[in-house]
């Protein structure tokens, strides 16, 4: 049986990119947070997904309001990052941001957005995991922010 601490270590080889996923609360307020766990999972139709722990206080939010947005951090946006990470009440003031259709924030600066609505909600094990249609696209040319074994990394040359 693999440990907790070994499971982390190993899946923190894997580089990603980070984004943050966001949405509104019924009352229109603005939530959002840090997330590596973004995945394409169809292109016909167009489908993404992002997981989120069953603890998390952003649970119900997610799980109620039906859509929500994904914005892929650029090399220049690792504040964001670090405040959407931060257990701190008001994640936004500050941050820029426009509304996608589906009322979605969706941050001005990223690398690509992503509109989604709410497909499906799967268990899995201590997580959901959250199955968007997307709805409408936005990319810019710029440096991704990446995260590997723990830290902040940036893009190397290409091979």
């Amino acid at each position: 049986m693999i440990t907790d601490v070994e499971f982390r270590q190993a899946l923190g080889t894997f580089a990603t990119g980070i984004t943050v996923a966001a949405t509104l609360d019924k009352d229109g307020q603005p939530h959002g947070l840090t997330v590596n766990s973004f995945n394409s999972v169809s292109l016909d139709p167009p489908l993404v997904l992002w997981s989120l722990n069953k603890q998390s206080h952003q649970l119900d939010v997610f799980a109620e309001s039906g859509f929500y947005g994904i914005s892929i951090l650029a090399e220049d946006q690792m504040e964001i990052s670090n405040r959407f990470a931060a257990m701190i009440e008001d994640r936004f003031d500050g941050i820029n941001w426009q509304a996608g259709g589906t009322g979605a924030p969706l941050l001005d600066g990223a690398l690509a957005t992503f509109d989604c609505k709410v497909e499906q909600i799967v268990e899995g094990g201590d997580h959901i995991i959250l199955i968007g249609r997307v709805l409408s696209v936005t990319k810019r040319d710029a440096a991704p922010l990446l995260y590997h074994e723990g830290a902040y990394k940036s893009l190397g040359s290409t091979l």
